[in-house]
C-alpha cells in the first residue's frame, strides 16, 4: 500500500506540477482572483497593491541569498568536499545512501536552511557516484527534505526575529512588546522533541520509497565534470595575480572578521539571527578557500543557483502585496484565511490551526519573513486574548511555513540546480514527507 501511494504521488506530480516560475504566476492570478470579491476591491486597487508588494522586501530576499550564496561557498571548499567524500563512503548499498544523505541534510539544515540545502545536495551528488543502483531523484527529495526543519533550527526566521524586541509590537498590532528568547521558541522541549522524531524516522520513511530496480534512475555523471581550472606558476605571476592568489589577504580577512565573531558572542551569549549567520559562513569560507581569486569564483558559481530567486522572489512579494491588502471593510486575503482559523479554534486546537493556516499561506507567500508579517498580526493578538502561549504559537507559524515546502517548488531551486533536476523529479517523494510530517507536527504542537 505504501509503495501504491508513493507511486501515485510521484505520477501526479509528474503530470500536473508546472515549472516553478509558472507555478508562482498561477498564484498570482488565484490570489489577484480571489481577493476582488473577498475584499470588495477593484481590480487596479489589486494592481497598484500587487506593485507596492512587489520590491518590499528586498532586504530580507538579500538576506535568504546570503545565506544561500555563503552556504555555497563554505560547502564547496576543499576541506569540506574532502570530509563529504568520506562520510558518503559510509553507505554501500541504496538504503544506506537514502538514509545517510537524508540525515545529513536534517542536522545540516537544522544548523543553517542555505547550508543544509547545500550540503544536501552537493552530498547526494558525491553518494550517488559512489553507490551503484541508488535512484537519484529520490536522493535528490531525501536531501531537500532536511528543509522540512529549517524553520525550527538555528536560522529559522520566526524564532530569531521575535527574539529582538525592534519591530515586535508594530508587528503584532501591540500584542507583542518583548522579547521571547530562543529558549522558549527554538530549545524549547516540544521543539526539539518534534526535531528528534522526524531526524530519526524519516529516514526511514524515505528508504521504504525506493523503487524496484526496473524504475531505478541512476545519476548521469556526465552532468558534473568538473571545470578546469589554470593553475598559474608563481614565478610568472604579474603583481595584480600575485595579490589575487595572495594567502595572506585571506588570513588577514579572517582575523579581522572573527575578532567580531567572538566578540559578538561574549557579548550576547548564542543569539543567532540571519546576519550574524551569514558573516560566520563568508568569513570561514574565506579562510578555508585560501586565495581572494578562489573566493570569487566561488561565489560566481554560487550565483549561478540565485537565479531562480532573484526572479521569483518579487512575484511572491507581490502575492504578498495582494495578500496583506486590505479592503474597504479592513480585513486582506490573508486576514480571511487566519480569522477563518481562529474562528473555529479553542484554547487546545489553536497551534494547531495556527499550523495549518500557516501551511495554506505559505504556498503563497514561502518566506519565513513574509509569512509572519502576514500572519501575526492576527494570530499573535488572538493567542493572547485565548490564553494560548505566544511562543508556541510562533514556532507553529514556523512549523507551517517549512511543512508545506514539501511540495511548494520554490526553496528547491537551488538545490535543483545543483543536482541538475527538476521539480517534478522529486515533489512526489516530498508529497508522501507532506503527509507523514504533518502528522507528526500536530500531534506535537497540540499534546507536547
Amino acid at each position: 500500500m505504501f509503495v501504491k501511494f508513493t507511486d501515485s504521488s510521484v505520477s501526479l506530480v509528474k503530470n500536473w506540477l508546472p515549472d516553478p516560475f509558472v507555478f508562482a504566476v498561477i498564484l498570482t492570478f488565484v490570489v489577484f482572483i480571489a481577493a476582488i470579491p473577498l475584499t470588495q476591491s477593484s481590480p487596479m486597487d489589486l494592481v497598484t497593491a500587487w506593485y507596492g508588494g512587489f520590491w518590499s522586501i528586498l532586504s530580507f530576499a538579500m538576506q535568504m541569498a546570503m545565506v544561500l550564496v555563503t552556504g555555497t561557498i563554505l560547502a564547496t571548499t576543499d576541506v569540506f568536499k574532502k570530509y563529504l567524500s568520506k562520510l558518503a563512503g559510509f553507505s554501500k548499498t541504496p538504503g544506506q545512501a537514502i538514509l545517510l544523505v537524508s540525515f545529513v541534510a536534517l542536522v545540516a539544515s537544522f544548523i543553517n536552511w542555505g547550508f543544509g540545502l547545500v550540503i544536501g545536495a552537493i552530498f547526494a551528488r558525491e553518494v550517488a557516484h559512489k553507490v551503484k543502483g541508488v535512484h537519484y531523484p529520490l536522493l535528490i527529495a531525501s536531501a531537500y527534505v532536511g528543509f522540512l526543519i529549517w524553520h525550527a533550527g538555528f536560522s529559522g526566521s520566526i524564532p530569531l526575529t521575535i527574539a529582538s524586541s525592534t519591530g515586535l509590537a508594530e508587528i503584532t498590532n501591540g500584542a507583542l512588546t518583548q522579547a521571547i528568547p530562543t529558549s522558549e521558541t527554538i530549545f524549547s522541549s516540544y521543539n526539539l522533541i518534534i526535531v528528534a522524531i522526524l531526524v530519526l524516522t524519516l529516514p526511514f520513511i524515505l528508504k521504504f520509497m525506493h523503487p524496484s530496480k526496473e524504475k531505478t534512475i541512476e545519476v548521469d555523471t556526465r552532468l558534473f565534470e568538473a571545470e578546469i581550472v589554470e593553475t598559474l606558476d608563481k614565478n610568472n605571476m604579474t603583481p595584480a595575480q600575485k595579490l589575487e592568489n595572495s594567502k595572506w589577504i585571506n588570513r588577514a580577512l579572517g582575523v579581522l572578521g572573527y575578532s567580531f565573531i567572538f566578540s559578538y558572542f561574549i557579548e550576547n551569549g548564542f543569539a543567532l539571527n540571519l546576519n550574524i549567520i551569514n558573516f560566520i559562513f563568508l568569513f570561514t569560507a574565506i579562510i578555508l578557500h585560501g586565495t581572494p581569486i578562489k573566493v570569487v569564483r566561488a561565489v560566481a558559481d554560487a550565483s549561478k543557483n540565485v537565479g531562480g530567486i532573484l526572479l521569483q522572489f518579487p512575484f511572491y512579494a507581490g502575492i504578498m502585496g495582494l495578500m496583506k491588502f486590505m479592503g474597504p471593510d479592513g480585513v486582506s486575503l490573508a486576514g480571511y484565511i487566519s480569522q477563518g482559523f481562529v474562528n473555529i479554534s479553542t484554547v487546545d486546537t489553536f497551534p494547531l490551526f495556527t499550523f495549518l493556516s500557516a501551511g495554506v499561506v505559505n504556498f503563497f507567500v514561502p518566506s519565513g519573513g513574509g509569512q509572519w508579517v502576514v500572519q501575526a498580526p492576527i494570530m499573535m493578538p488572538a493567542a493572547i486574548e485565548l490564553g494560548v502561549d505566544t511562543a508556541r504559537t510562533a514556532m507553529a507559524i514556523a512549523w507551517g511555513d517549512a511543512w508545506t515546502n514539501m511540495i511548494q517548488p520554490f526553496w528547491a531551486l537551488p538545490l535543483l540546480g545543483i543536482a541538475k533536476l527538476g521539480a517534478r523529479d522529486i515533489m512526489g517523494y516530498c508529497l508522501v514527507i507532506l503527509v507523514y510530517s504533518g502528522i507528526v507536527i500536530s500531534l506535537g504542537l497540540v499534546f507536547l
